[in-house]
């Protein structure tokens, strides 16, 4: 009976690890309120499952560095990624992969806004931010902190520690609105769809707060898809993955990221980023 019980108990060990393992999962950074994220990837799993033939869950997460912390543990195999958070991903798990893209992450953007009362006129010319208080957004966001950094330093040749008065990271660029509006803080940057779509919404005060410089484009978010998912999934699985987001066509799924389309891509488009990164000590 002992013996009975042993054996029984290894092939309900064996069913439920294959269980799991037949769940594909994935997460996303949490660049936004987290009620609008769960509502739109929720909308992606199902779409994923229909596709694919699979369970899909969406696994959501607290921070930029928990989602590339998940893919590199393979507790998720799929990342909505920003750039930055991308790359990392992609150097702690080789052989992963960048495979599609919205069709506007190839000429992302970073805007920087202002408080009314900073009375900084806005310019195609980088604005003069020297001892005003300024919020980036996530500290690794790509176009909330990581591309900002950069242009700071480019155009005001010293460290964004040397120019500002006080610097804050607001944790997402939805944030980073609220706080700039409300004159906790003078200035911030943010991604530029999160901007568009809050005036667009009617969920910014553009009496009170306003764009005063638009950065040159630069390559952005994608979806990464973590190494060995055809071992696991079956022969095949990753392109068809791939064909599935590049197929998504749903004007109300695309609108809730937003994007008109998603498009290929893969690792190459994003060694911009990286040297951007390495080049202000992100990343060694």
């Amino acid at each position: 009976m002992g013996l009975f019980k042993m054996a029984a108990l290894v092939a309900l060990s064996s069913i439920s690890s294959s269980v799991f393992a037949a769940v594909f999962t994935f997460t996303a950074i949490p660049d936004e309120n987290e009620s609008q994220l769960r509502t739109r990837f929720e909308k992606v799993a199902v779409y994923l499952e229909k596709e694919l033939g699979v369970e899909v869950k969406y696994v959501p997460v607290k921070s930029y560095s928990a989602a590339v912390t998940a893919f590199r543990n393979n507790q998720v195999q799929l990342a909505w990624f920003g750039g930055l958070s991308g790359v990392q991903a992609r150097r702690l798990v080789p052989g992963s992969e960048a495979i599609a893209q919205g069709n506007e992450d190839q000429f992302f953007q970073s805007y920087f806004i202002a408080n009314n009362s900073a009375q900084i006129i806005p310019s195609d010319n980088f604005p003069n931010l020297n001892g005003v208080t300024f919020t980036f957004g996530s500290k690794g966001s790509t176009s909330g902190r990581l591309m900002p950094e950069f242009f700071i330093e480019r155009n005001l040749g010293k460290k964004a520690k040397d120019v500002f008065k006080r610097i804050g990271f607001s944790g997402d660029h939805s944030r980073t609105i609220t706080q700039v509006e409300s004159g906790a803080y003078q200035v911030g940057a943010l991604n530029y769809k999160v901007w568009e779509t809050a005036v667009e919404n009617g969920t910014v005060d553009v009496n009170k707060v306003k764009v005063i410089w638009q950065s040159p484009t630069y390559p952005d978010y994608q979806w990464t898809v973590r190494e060995g998912v055809d071992s696991a999934f079956g022969d095949g699985f990753k392109q068809r993955l791939t064909q599935a987001l590049l197929d998504m066509d749903d004007p109300e799924l695309l609108a809730s990221f937003p994007r008109k389309s998603f498009v290929p891509a893969d690792n190459l488009d994003y060694e911009p980023i990286e040297k951007v990164a390495k080049a202000i000590g992100l990343i060694d």
